[in-house]
């Protein structure tokens, strides 16, 4: 009898510390050592299982760039300078966080080359952050490859695509990277001022969902006026 009740002990502070491989050989007896290890590694296997599937986000598949379109006859030239983001729209971007992104702006400078230095203006933590790269020309007009790639580790190829814009007042703009194996994707609502119209905004929701994205994952970042004005 009191060998049962001992057993009985022994299993329930086993399952209690499971997370302390010491403490669970400290509270183990003798007689069900064996079967106690079992239980140990069982555990640890279920919680490292939970944990990788945590850590490998369930994405939405990124489409093939030849189902995003492209601007026809796009005009470099006329796309630079300084755009707003009004929409943003993508497989890692969730509805629940729209209070949390802010606008911000990014610009971009002709080079002689035709590519763009691009710069991504943004507020963070009472701060302004300024983001920086290179996007150079890809074998299409309007399509650009991301510049320097080694620099920025774990990115494996990062693609942009200028899906639609009458320079002047919109852009849809298509992002692609693959980082780590993952292929993330986003679309991006530009606009030369804060303010769109409703119809611009509805166009843009209707791309996103073109792309296989739903409500869930389209945003419009909080208008401000920090960092972003008055550049």
């Amino acid at each position: 009898m009191q060998g049962n009740q001992s057993e009985g002990k022994g299993h329930k502070d086993l399952l209690t510390c499971l997370s302390s491989f010491s403490c669970c050989l400290e509270l183990v007896s003798p007689e069900i050592m064996p079967l106690g290890l079992l239980w140990l590694g069982l555990a640890l296997l279920g919680a490292l299982q939970t944990l990788a599937q945590d850590s490998t986000p369930n994405l939405i598949p990124a489409p093939p760039l030849l189902r995003v379109p492209l601007q026809p006859d796009f005009q470099d030239d006329q796309f630079q300078g300084k755009w707003y983001v009004i929409g943003l729209a993508g497989n890692a971007i969730k509805k629940e966080e729209q209070g949390l992104f802010k606008m911000y702006t990014t610009t971009y400078e002709l080079k002689e080359d035709h590519s763009y230095n691009v710069t991504s203006t943004l507020l963070r933590d009472q701060r302004c952050d300024h983001w920086i790269r290179t996007f150079v020309p890809s074998f299409q007009p309007g399509q650009f490859n991301l510049d320097n790639i080694q620099r920025f580790p774990g990115i494996q190829s990062y693609t942009v695509r200028v899906a639609a814009t009458d320079y002047t007042q919109f852009a849809m703009v298509f992002f692609k990277k693959v980082y780590k194996t993952l292929e993330y994707f986003k679309t991006t609502l530009y606009g030369r001022t804060k303010e769109l119209t409703p119809e611009l905004k509805e166009r843009f929701v209707r791309f996103a969902k073109s792309l296989g994205l739903t409500d869930d994952y389209i945003i419009f970042p909080v208008p401000i006026d920090e960092c972003i004005d008055g550049e």
